[in-house]
């Protein structure tokens, strides 16, 4: 089987192209199938994740005014798919300009949107004004009539899919790439958060939890690994907190990062799934994440496997953060409980999954 992926970055060190390494390794080594992938604005740029040598990559230039951008992404795409002729074309992106791809794409072979983000994901900070109203509401209304166009529509959770007003979607999760590698330093005092330094990661409300925290637990570190560490160092170069974060670039061998940190922070505005917490829970680091639209619910259940908190409720993420490194015992309770989570995750059955939905959409086709 051949397969296509269009994403907007590939080489980055992003959660998606994590997702999309891990599953695309895997369709080529253990189903033998062979997989390109077609990225903007990457071609002499390395992998900053490991591929199989036998995955193809291809680039499109996508640059100038948004008639020229837009003009040279039909082109790209529909260019790949004649050279490549794929049996299935899968769209993981979560720009407006993805749900162009069933309009300008010159096939009948089946496309696939892969849902990674919640259909709300903003990237800034959203305006109240009744314009601001009227321009969400129509582009909202667009992906769901752009959604019913893709042959499929394979979202990560049941909550994720829910989202969408379609009737063509089906949900198979993350896997579980980490499987067994050791389990959470319970005894340090470290917290850590891996996210890109965007508006719907809400780093920014992670560094206000912070600040309450810190004073309350002065011996406590927090290892922050991101994509934009100016940014962010920045921000907190004269608080009182400065010394008490170390912010970090993403790094390759961040599975032993988690192993050195007892808990995991995310404060995201919106989540698709929250590949992170999945993460942490295979190696036993009990997870806190506000309620945001939709990923830790997925994946979280409070008080039973980490705490799931009221979205912007600041004082209590910072009561329940504060409980659990007052409580080894507990951060242990919830750090176990989360693991046997993460295992109905596991690669083998979510990769046979993706197996046999492939397998129904050449059947049909």
């Amino acid at each position: 089987m051949k397969l296509l992926y269009i994403v907007p970055k590939i080489k980055n060190a992003g959660g998606v192209a994590r997702v999309i390494a891990v599953k695309a390794n895997y369709f080529t080594q253990n189903f033998g199938y062979e997989v390109h992938i077609l990225s903007q604005n990457e071609e002499s740029k390395p992998a900053f994740y490991d591929f199989d040598s036998r995955i193809s990559f291809h680039n499109m230039t996508l640059e100038g005014t948004i008639f020229h951008f837009f003009s040279s992404f039909k082109k790209s795409i529909n260019q790949a798919i004649r050279e490549i002729n794929p049996d299935i074309i899968l769209v993981a992106d979560n720009g407006l300009k993805a749900f162009l791809v069933p309009f300008i794409t010159n096939t009948k072979k089946p496309i696939v949107f892969e849902c990674h983000g919640s259909k709300f994901v903003e990237e800034r900070e959203v305006k109240t004004n009744m314009f601001s109203k009227i321009i969400r509401g129509t582009k909202y209304r667009f992906k769901d009539f752009s959604a019913r166009r893709f042959t499929r529509v394979v979202a990560l959770s049941n909550k994720n899919l829910s989202e969408w007003k379609i009737s063509n979607g089906i949900v198979i999760p993350n896997p579980n790439w980490i499987g067994k590698a050791g389990k959470a330093a319970y005894k340090n005092t470290k917290v850590i958060a891996i996210a890109r330094n965007s508006y719907e990661k809400g780093l920014d409300r992670l560094l206000v939890i912070w600040e309450k925290i810190h004073p309350k637990h002065p011996e406590w570190i927090l290892n922050i690994y991101t994509d934009d560490t100016e940014s962010l160092t920045e921000m907190i170069k004269d608080s009182k907190i400065l010394f008490s974060i170390n912010i970090h670039n993403f790094v390759s061998n961040i599975e032993e990062k988690y192993l050195e940190s007892s808990l995991y922070a995310m404060t995201s505005r919106t989540e698709g799934f929250g590949m992170v917490l999945l993460e942490a829970m295979s190696l036993g680091i009990p997870c806190l994440a506000f309620d945001c639209p939709v990923g830790p619910r997925t994946l979280i259940k409070d008080n039973e496997n980490g705490y799931l908190i009221p979205d912007g409720n600041f004082d209590l993420y910072v009561e329940k953060l504060s409980y659990l490194m007052n409580n080894e015992e507990e951060r242990i309770r919830l750090g176990l409980a989360g693991n046997e989570t993460a295992k109905l995750f596991s690669i083998e059955k979510i990769m046979k999954d993706w197996k046999m939905f492939f397998d129904e959409l050449i059947e049909k086709n």
